[in-house]
């Protein structure tokens, strides 16, 4: 009798672990649709493009791993790889004053949810605004920044004119948009449990060891949320190069990205730029999967 009470059990819960099972995949069918359709279906039809030469409006010619052949002789790809490895120096810059602000912005003062405002506001601007918001930034007759610098008798560069210098221009424009690490890294800081900090006061560690030892392992799952979404926003840095430089000068600024749109929509090479973007894919995909992996020596999980 018990035996058969256990099996019915089990038909009954298996009936209804099969029942949600569908039920949640129904309410999330939309999304799954989605997915296959306009990601997964793009990313597919972008690979078989990737093997051809077709230029948008003519027919496709089958070409195989001919346009990934070109890419290893381009001098362009090249080129635009290595100036968006470079631009990546903003990474660690950002997650630095992002955190820094975040620290800032923890404490009780007067007026704090203006200041956090006025911090987080830059980071939802539309970024053809911010670009030529910093053009005018950045002229070198009349930007504030050279208008500052010859007021305490310094002749400033060239900024976006310069090719020594539109890269660290760039890189300096940035820093506009730390609002959204910070945003990120202010929630942390107030999960961390303040006894953990009432206990290190007892023990009468300062301040520096409270930061070292409680603040970054307990906020360092974040860290390495900001850096991810840091590298692959670097990565794909368009708007800011199509809009303010083109590439230039001598194509110190062309970004990979920018250097994929030239093929695909000035030039009509849709093969090419399609190996472009999966090579891309691909590089970020091994960036990423390298950083899980060192992340293991200092993420600190709770559980």
């Amino acid at each position: 009798m018990a035996t058969s009470i256990r099996i019915l059990n089990g038909t009954v819960r298996g009936k209804l672990y099969w029942r949600r099972t569908l039920e949640g995949y129904l309410f999330i069918s939309p999304w799954l649709i989605g997915f296959a359709v306009f990601t997964a279906g793009a990313l597919l039809g972008s690979f078989g493009i990737s093997l051809t030469e077709w230029s948008i409006i003519g027919d496709r010619y089958w070409v195989g791993a001919g346009n990934y052949v070109k890419l290893v002789q381009d001098q362009f790809f090249w080129k635009s790889l290595k100036v968006t490895f470079l631009y990546l120096l903003n990474v660690p810059m950002n997650l630095v004053l992002g955190l820094l602000l975040a620290l800032l912005l923890n404490q009780k003062i007067l007026g704090l949810g203006v200041f956090r405002t006025v911090f987080f506001l830059p980071s939802v601007t539309a970024g053809v605004a911010v670009s030529l918001l910093w053009l005018w930034i950045f002229n070198p007759r009349f930007g504030v920044i050279n208008v500052l610098l010859a007021k305490i008798g310094i002749q400033g560069p060239m900024w976006l004119g310069s090719e020594t210098w539109a890269m660290p221009a760039l890189i300096i424009m940035s820093v506009w948009g730390v609002g959204g690490s910070m945003l990120i890294y202010l929630a942390a800081l107030q999960g961390i449990p303040t006894a953990l900090y009432e206990a290190a006061t007892i023990d009468g560690a300062s301040h520096l060891r409270k930061f070292v030892y409680i603040t970054i392992p307990m906020i360092s799952p974040v860290l390495l949320l900001n850096l991810i979404i840091g590298v692959i926003g670097s990565f794909q840095v368009f708007t800011q190069a199509f809009i303010m430089t083109s590439g230039g000068p001598n194509y110190a600024t062309l970004f990979y990205v920018l250097y994929l749109y030239q093929h695909a929509f000035q030039w009509y090479n849709m093969g090419y730029a399609s190996a472009l973007a999966w090579i891309l894919f691909i590089v970020i995909l091994v960036c990423t999967f390298l950083i899980l992996k060192m992340s293991r020596d200092w993420v600190y999980y709770e559980d």
